[in-house]
């Protein structure tokens, strides 16, 4: 209690202080705080002492349990954090920032008696204090609470006027201004009367007007006119604009305008040499516009130092980035009477008030790029001469300009109001990459103290962006240095100092990020340092002519060469004085100059120089003396004479013969003058609009038409030719039916009742092309139903200006209409479209290549656009999908659409049956503005639900809604179907089959029985079954997938019954639901499918010839006795005979022909037959038969390699085979398919060209598997394959020995008897490899267990002719491995034979509940674990080394069915 009475006293006292401040009517910056302003500040304040101090009074008042220990610990983390935060939040560099308008206040034209609202939204930190101002006065509205109203809210600021009358037309600004600096904005108000809408016609003159002024820097100058309307209408403001050499103003803290309501006056605060030009001003009214210009000098202010040049003028700053800008200027016309050595250039961050000097040394360029800067700080710039007196006052400072990467900038919108929230977003990390070579590297500014690179980013630059080191090398060597060894710069420009005039130097730049230095891109090409770009040459015959008492024209001869000249610069002096003076202090871009300021009747001499980057030329020669005096001057009613001489720079010519009399009277010619003006506008590849002025005298009567002339730029004058065979009463004309690329010029005439006037004078050549770019007015009405012209200019400058027309009439009065520009888009938007805005509407770009476009409205089309702005105002809300129901999980019924677009104060009705139904326990409702998905959900569907479904929505204005009927048949599925899947997800609930039992056969030619379970708890377990009792399997459950499987190993044979095998699911009470599936699958159905991989793992025929003759031959991964072979000689079936035999030999099959023939050429192919189309195997046998004859010397293996060799591990294996051939074979041994190398534990030799060995140091299990021997010469190859078993040393072992084998395949088989249906099978060797276990790969040891028995042969030595005759064979046996449990018969030691004939099935449960789920699954099943009998052929006897193999009939052996 005493920490909570503390807590409120703190807040007490701190409320007492900001009431104490709240009564002082100035803090300590100045600023008056308002009692909202005081109650902000402390709310602020106890906020951000919470933040952190709320965790710390919780655990003061907690009490100390076990429990709460932990939570204290995570407190204080967090506490940790937030005080982090906070700490950021009191950061100034990275939070505090000027004020800037996130929204500016929008200018409004209401009618008299109505009320305007003027709102902005300001950001800044510290919260920045906003004032408002009408015509430069503060409004304060507390004086006036009935008129004004000012109103701020969070960063939201208004001002409401009240009951608006003409004295509130105005010119409105809003000032924001915090510690950090200060910002305003502008906005008009202008307050019409009704009377005046139609029906007045207003002349405007313009007295008491201002003529050239003349100012000096620093002073404020204040100019303007008396403006006359008629009729004097109470009340009534035309609109007044103010240019500056024909570029409009806008008010600043430099300009401020001022409409009295009688005089128009511009007023320039603090002159600088920036504002010195051609002022003009315009007053506007609905009947047309008057215009008076006039010049405006700015003098230099005297030097701080006597002898120091004048301030630089015009700084910019160009090409920011985001550590460097290049700040550019304009050299003075003043330089102190010594010349200027250079410049120095100031930076400032914006908000503060010290000045940094950019460079240590003066340049002489007017142009310096400035490096270093803060990313994402703003910066003001200027500019400082020096001579050899002193230095200049600086230069005006330049717009601000944030150092930021450009694309950024453009992205960039207003930041965001302080909210008092610290967001950190932290992203995923990445991998690094590092970044690709930069691209496009160029020399874009080479001058004798910096040279500037550039370049653009590499394509590849990871997540993190890059930056960049910039290296240079000597031209003429290949050693390369890096400049920026410390930093790496960010922007993709670089400026380099300190380079050595007069040398040439190379350059490149690499990439770099947190993941290393990329590659150096392409170097540039050698660049010499010195100015690339040279100074102007002086101007040429500088030719004074009168004008007026005290002013004088003066032309000249432009500068020739003259590379990005900026202007020139002209002088006087009083001749014979040798003083010269200033004429302008801002350069001019033209070649004639009106100098004013001079002296009536006193004699001047003139001069010029130009101006670029580089500098200031020299000066132009003196011009002749002039007398300063009034050029002629006409007198009404008088007579006159003129002559006329021509001019030229070298001087003037002899005068004419003077003229007739002449008196000055008004125009009296009855035809019309000519048009003048004429401009072409909107080119495109096959036409043009043409406009012009009407002459500036009609003649007698008005002009009631013009006639236009067109020829080729080219053609002679006789080919001039109408366009318009009648005249056109506008002033201008779309000419078409132009020549693409040809070069046309065009003149017009006017006419009236007297006649057709004089021709104009003839436009400049204009070719028939549409430029790359052009684009063209787009009409638009957007969701308000507001119609809209569009247009986009892609090339602008910053003068242009986008200028509306109607009928290629400037839009002076828009009262129809309204234009808003942004960028390089402008829009006029109609207020209120009718039949008055018919006509042709185009939109013209200044300072551009004739960039412009047109409309034309026609009745048709405005028809059209107000049907389609009925439709936006008017809306209905577009769905994407009409109402449907779908069923979901527990049988739950969902009624859903989805809308295209609907706004957060969408709403919507249910409705079923005409009744409105609300949010309960039957109907669960869902509306999701974002997507526009709008549901309903029903637990479940009775019999009173039966009918139509509807779904209302409105928008705003916009309505639509979409109904579903569910009656009769449709009805009562849906309802079915839902109580159907509440059953399906109660069954769910335990473990179920999401696939069932099915099977598949692998490449290895086992068969994998599968299925997958769901929703299988960590104490579930799968069990197998076959025939009622469970089979041991060795897998594991997944739980993550649920997958059972059972393989079963190489398929044999199958009983001729149909088993079925049962896939069982115990978790679900057995008394709720079973699972029953069944599959029946044939037995030739499944060992076709076993047929099909035998067939396709069959390696290409391929031809052996042997002693005896030719082996045709091909391997297969694994062999079936029930597998159809048959072998095919030139597309017949072959024959078989004692010449040409057929017969497997472990997985090899092969053709033997005997004494080959002639006729036994031709194609051989052997066919697998697996139930389908079978697979064939061919090759041509051509001469091979021959080429065996007459060759005797080919390579061969001659005897001594057994066919399988079975021994114990630890011992030591040695085979020798003997090698024939001339020339000596080539001996390669190979193990699995892959060459052996000698080492020391597989030792091979080859002896005196005959004697092949091959030794295995110490028998271990990773030497099991099959070994070859390769001989090779040019006569022929052949080769001998042996298997290597290492087994387990055991005293029970038992082992069965054949005899010895030779590797001629003819004394390994025998022949087999051709079924009469069949082409003749292959028979089978009588010493087949060895098989190894199912369970058991090649590198395993194995197991010594009654289970296993081993086949082994042994091979001494070379069997002779009576040993060959003597030799068995076994057909049709396959030896393998039992499955572990299975029983041997007693009296035979034979494995029982595995019968797949019987019931398998997995049994699956867990501890939660027992429920048996029986699925059956009958096929046919291949038994890959089992022993058939040895049979013994009637023709062989078995070795007296060779152990008998008793034999029985199955009934005998197997005396019970086996589990």
């Amino acid at each position: 209690m005493l920490q909570f009475l503390h807590h409120c006293s703190i807040r007490a006292a701190t409320y007492m202080a900001l009431d104490e401040s709240r009564l002082s009517p100035l803090n300590n910056l100045g600023f008056v705080y308002t009692e909202d302003a005081c109650a902000k500040e402390s709310a602020g304040y106890l906020a951000r002492r919470d933040l952190f101090a709320s965790g710390v009074e919780s655990e003061r008042i907690e009490h100390k349990s076990h429990r709460t220990v932990m939570r204290e610990s995570a407190e204080r983390i967090s506490l940790s954090k937030r005080n982090e935060e906070y700490h950021k939040r009191l950061n100034e560099d990275s939070l505090m920032h000027t004020p800037e308008f996130v929204i500016k206040p929008r200018s409004h034209t209401v009618w008299e008696k109505q009320c305007v609202r003027l709102h902005c939204t300001i950001s800044g930190w510290p919260e920045p204090r906003v004032v408002w101002y009408k015509n430069n006065v503060s409004i304060d509205p507390m004086a006036t609470p009935e008129k004004y109203k000012v109103e701020s809210s969070y960063s939201v600021h208004s001002l409401e006027i009240n009951k608006c009358d003409f004295d509130d037309t105005a010119q409105y600004r809003v000032s924001a201004m915090n510690s950090k600096g200060e910002t305003s904005a502008f906005a008009s108000v202008v307050v019409k009367t009704p009377c005046l809408e139609y029906g007045v016609t207003f002349e405007t003159h313009l007295v008491e007007k201002f003529g050239v002024s003349f100012g000096r820097e620093g002073e404020t100058l204040s100019f303007g006119c008396s403006v006359i309307i008629y009729p004097s209408l109470q009340r009534f403001q035309p609109e007044i604009e103010w240019y500056r050499d024909d570029k409009l103003l806008v008010p600043s803290k430099w300009v401020q305008m001022h409409w009295s309501g009688d005089r128009a006056t511009l007023t320039l605060s603090h002159l600088n040499k920036e504002d010195e030009g051609l002022y003009t001003l315009r007053v506007i009214t609905k009947s047309g516009f008057e215009t008076h210009s006039a010049y405006v000098f700015v003098r230099d202010a005297d030097a701080e130092v006597a002898g120091a040049p004048g301030a630089p003028l015009d700084v910019h700053s160009l090409d920011a980035n985001k550590d460097y800008v290049i700040v550019t200027w304009k050299q003075p016309a003043v330089d102190g009477g010594s010349p200027i050595l250079g410049y120095f250039v100031d930076r400032c961050e914006v908000g503060m008030t010290h000045w940094a000097q950019c460079n240590d040394t003066p340049v002489k360029f007017a142009r310096f790029p400035v490096t270093g800067l803060v990313e994402g700080r703003s910066y003001v710039f200027r500019v400082r001469a020096v001579n050899k007196a002193g230095m200049s006052h600086p230069s005006r400072v330049s717009e601000p300009v944030a150092a930021m990467d450009p694309a950024d900038r453009t992205r960039k919108g207003p930041s965001a109001p302080w909210t008092g929230q610290i967001i950190v977003t932290e992203e995923e990390p990445v991998e690094g990459v590092v970044p690709g070579r930069p691209c496009d590297l160029s020399v874009i500014e080479a001058t004798k103290n910096y040279v500037v690179l550039s370049w653009k980013p590499p394509g590849e630059k990871g997540h993190e962006g890059v930056m960049y080191y910039v290296e240079k090398c000597v031209s003429g060597t290949d050693s390369w240095q890096r400049v920026n060894t410390e930093i790496p710069v960010k922007s993709p420009r670089f400026a380099l100092f300190d380079l050595a005039e007069g040398k040439s130097y190379r350059f490149r730049v690499r990439c770099c990020n947190s993941a290393g230095v990329g590659e150096p891109s392409e170097p540039t090409e050698a660049t010499t340092v010195g100015d690339k770009l040279d100074i102007p040459s002086a101007p040429g015959r500088v030719v004074p002519t009168r004008n007026t008492d005290t002013s004088v024209v003066v032309s000249w001869e432009a500068s020739r060469d003259a590379k990005e000249l900026v202007g020139y610069y002209i002088e006087s002096s009083v001749a014979g004085s040798n003083t010269w003076e200033p004429c302008n202090n801002k350069p001019v871009k033209g070649t004639r100059f009106i100098c004013h300021g001079l002296t009536t009747d006193e004699t001047y001499v003139f001069r010029v120089r130009a101006v670029n980057a580089a500098g200031i030329s020299e000066f132009s020669q003196e011009s002749e003396a002039i007398k300063v005096k009034a050029a002629i001057e006409l007198k009404e009613n008088m007579l006159y004479q003129f002559q006329v001489r021509a001019a030229n720079m070298a001087g003037v010519g002899i005068p004419s013969l003077p003229s007739e009399t002449f008196k000055c009277e008004e125009w009296t010619i009855a035809v019309p003058g000519p048009p003048h003006d004429l401009q072409v506008q909107e080119i495109r590849k096959d036409s043009l609009v043409l406009l012009w002025k009407p002459p500036v005298y009609q003649g007698r009567d008005p002009i009631n038409g013009y006639y236009i002339d067109i020829k080729e730029a080219e053609a002679d004058f006789e080919m001039w030719r109408g366009v318009n065979e009648k005249a056109t009463d506008k002033t201008f004309m779309k000419i078409k039916d132009l020549k693409e690329g040809e070069s046309y010029v065009f003149r017009v005439r006017a006419q009236n009742k007297a006649g057709v006037g004089k021709v104009s004078d003839s436009t400049e050549p204009v070719e028939a092309v549409t430029k790359p770019g052009t684009t063209e007015i787009v009409v638009n009405v957007d969701d308000d139903g507001v119609i809209s012209l569009n247009f986009e200019c892609s090339n602008l400058t910053a003068d242009s200006k986008f200028v509306w027309s109607k009928n290629y009439v400037e839009m002076a009065e828009l009262e129809r209409m309204t234009i808003e520009t942004k960028g390089s888009k402008s829009k006029a938007i109609f207020k209120t479209p009718s039949e008055e805005d018919l006509g042709i509407y185009s939109c013209f770009v200044t300072h551009t290549d004739g960039v412009s476009a047109s409309y034309t409205l026609s009745e048709e089309t405005l028809k059209e656009l107000l049907k389609i702005s009925h439709d936006h105002k008017f809306p209905i809300i577009p769905l994407k999908t009409e109402l449907a129901v779908e069923l979901l999980e527990k049988g739950r019924v969902r009624f859903w659409l989805q809308a295209e677009k609907i706004s957060a104060n969408g709403k919507v009705e249910y409705v079923f049956n005409d009744n409105v139904v609300h949010q309960g326990e039957k109907y669960k409702m869902n509306f999701d503005k974002n997507t526009g998905i709008i549901e309903m959900f029903m637990e479940s569907l009775g019999k009173e639900d039966e009918g139509t479904f509807t779904f209302q929505l409105q928008d705003g204005k916009a309505t639509n809604q979409s109904s579903l009927v569910l009656i009769g048949d449709v009805f009562k599925q849906l309802q079915k179907e839902s109580e159907f899947q509440k059953k399906e997800w109660i069954r769910k609930q335990g473990p179920h089959f999401v696939e069932y039992l099915g099977y598949e056969v692998t490449p290895e030619c086992c068969v994998r029985l599968k299925c997958k379970v769901a929703n299988m708890k960590k104490d579930s377990v799968a069990l197998w079954y076959k025939d009622g009792r469970e089979i041991k399997v060795n897998e594991k459950l997944d739980f993550s997938e649920g997958v059972l499987t059972l393989e079963i190993a190489q398929v044999s044979s199958i009983s001729q019954s149909y088993p079925d095998i049962e896939n069982m699911v115990n978790n679900i009470p057995a008394d709720k639901y079973g699972l029953h599936k069944h599959l029946n699958i044939k037995e030739r159905y499944l060992m076709n499918q076993v047929f099909s991989v035998i067939a396709n793992s069959s390696t290409p025929l391929k031809i052996q010839s042997t002693e005896e003759g030719i082996r045709l031959y091909t391997f297969v991964s694994y062999y079936n006795d029930e597998l159809h072979v048959t072998w095919h000689h030139k597309d017949a079936a072959i024959a078989f005979t004692e010449r040409i035999k057929s017969g497997v030999v472990g997985e090899q099959l092969w053709l033997q022909i005997s004494e080959p023939t002639e006729k036994d050429k031709g194609k051989y192919a052997i066919e697998f037959f697996d139930g389908k189309g079978g697979l064939r195997r061919t090759v041509e046998l051509a001469g091979q038969g021959e080429e065996t004859c007459s060759k005797p010397n080919r390579a061969r293996v001659a005897g001594g390699l057994p066919d399988v060799v079975t021994i114990q591990e630890g011992k030591c294996l040695n085979l020798t085979c003997n090698i024939w051939g001339e020339p000596v074979p080539e001996v390669t041994w190979l193990k699995n398919e892959r060459e052996m190398v000698s080492n020391d534990h597989y030792i091979l030799k080859f002896e005196s060209g005959k004697f092949a060995s091959f030794t295995i140091t110490s028998i271990n299990t990773s030497d099991s598997g099959k070994y070859s021997i390769l001989v090779k010469n040019k006569y022929g190859t052949e080769s001998g394959d042996f298997t290597v078993i290492p087994i387990t040393p055991s005293p029970v072992t038992p082992t069965l020995t054949s005899t010895p084998a030779n590797t001629t395949p003819q004394n390994k088989t025998r022949a087999t008897p051709t079924p009469k249906n069949q082409t003749p099978s292959t028979e089978r060797s009588s010493t087949p490899p060895a098989q190894i276990p199912n369970n058991q790969s090649h590198g395993s040891p194995t197991p010594q267990t009654s289970d296993t028995l081993i086949l082994s042969t042994s091979n001494t030595s070379t069997p002779t002719s009576a040993e060959k005759s003597a030799n068995t064979s076994m057909d049709n046996e396959k030896i393998t491995a039992m499955l572990k449990g299975e029983k041997r018969c007693k009296t035979t030691h034979t494995p029982a034979k595995y019968r797949p004939e019987c019931d398998l099935r997995v049994l699956l449960f867990n501890t939660d509940s027992v429920n048996l789920g029986l699925s059956t699954l009958e096929t046919e099943l291949v038994d890959a674990m089992h022993l058939t009998e040895h049979e013994a052929t009637s023709s062989s006897e078995p070795d007296e080394s060779t152990p008998a193999l008793e034999t029985e009939n199955h009934e005998n052996v197997c005396e019970k069915k086996d589990d």
